[in-house]
């Protein structure tokens, strides 16, 4: 489905491009001590920053077309932990994908997350090439799992269900790169690895989460400038209806990681309800999200 939505009502001017992300990368040093702190590394560290930039900036991941305003701004943070003169590099990653609110200049976080497993093997002169058809190395496979993610909740909130394609590939891309010897790809160990987050956005069970992404952003973000009360009602829909995921999936990863994107927006957006609103809102996030409990309880002070 083509985000035309969002073509409809941002009314700038400009001509199509292909690509549909714009990524910023940025590689923290700091952990490691191998040849790193010298011209010769900050180099490598430089091209290495630039050609992941490229790869994913530069590719056309879909047939849709994007205009400049439209593209789906993420953000990954490598901290690198490791490194060895061979190229291989250990290093844990923030990734945060953002979507742009209709009527406001407000970009809402679709995802926080944190890659632990982060690991790859990189030398300047070889060049990323991908086929997602075949395994070819791992750091073109995290870009390109982590690009389709983007695509698949940038869709999911724009049309329910939207991002379905998104999440095959990126599911494509995790079961390639299963047997590469790669942490992060299999179920076992780490629970909140890349296998349970896009196993939990395939998860039939999940689907309610899913269709409430397009509901809490197209249908209470993007028109809580005109209708803020209804916006709340929605959202707080939404929440009722994580809490019916949540007892069938109480460990769920993406709910997790949706109340690490959203509790400072969803506290934003109860302070300004009535008295209800906030005391609705502050009991069924306590309840979803305990671990920000104290955060949640300024709603009803």
């Amino acid at each position: 489905m083509k985000r035309f939505i969002l073509a409809c009502f941002l009314l700038f001017s400009g001509i199509a491009r292909a690509q549909e992300i714009n990524c910023s990368i940025t590689l923290r040093t700091d952990q490691i001590r191998v040849n790193q702190q010298s011209n010769n590394g900050q180099q490598v560290f430089g091209e290495m920053q630039r050609v992941m930039t490229d790869f994913v900036n530069g590719r056309r991941w879909t047939n849709d077309q994007f205009r400049e305003e439209e593209k789906i701004r993420m953000d990954i943070s490598l901290t690198f932990q490791k490194a060895t003169a061979q190229g291989d590099y250990d290093a844990q990653a923030t990734i945060q994908i953002y979507r742009p609110i209709f009527n406001s200049s407000y970009e809402s976080v679709l995802l926080r997350y944190v890659d632990r497993a982060f690991t790859f093997r990189y030398l300047p002169e070889n060049p990323l090439n991908f086929n997602e058809n075949v395994f070819s190395d791992n750091l073109t496979s995290l870009l390109a799992y982590y690009s389709y993610i983007a695509l698949a909740l940038d869709y999911d909130s724009f049309g329910k269900r939207g991002g379905d394609q998104w999440i095959q590939r990126a599911y494509n891309v995790a079961n390639l790169t299963t047997n590469s010897g790669y942490r992060g790809w299999d179920q076992s160990g780490d629970q909140r690895s890349r296998y349970w987050l896009i196993e939990n956005l395939q998860d039939q069970q999940l689907l309610p989460f899913r269709e409430g992404l397009y509901t809490y952003h197209r249908m209470a973000l993007d028109s809580f400038a005109d209708q803020p009360d209804q916006a709340r009602k929605n959202i707080l829909g939404v929440l009722n209806d994580i809490r019916g995921v949540v007892q069938l999936k109480p460990s769920a990863l993406v709910i997790n990681s949706f109340f690490d994107a959203k509790s400072g927006e969803l506290i934003q957006i109860f302070s300004k309800g009535n008295a209800a609103e906030k005391n609705q809102a502050y009991q069924v996030l306590s309840q979803l999200d305990p671990t920000k409990a104290d955060s949640y309880r300024q709603l009803v002070r």
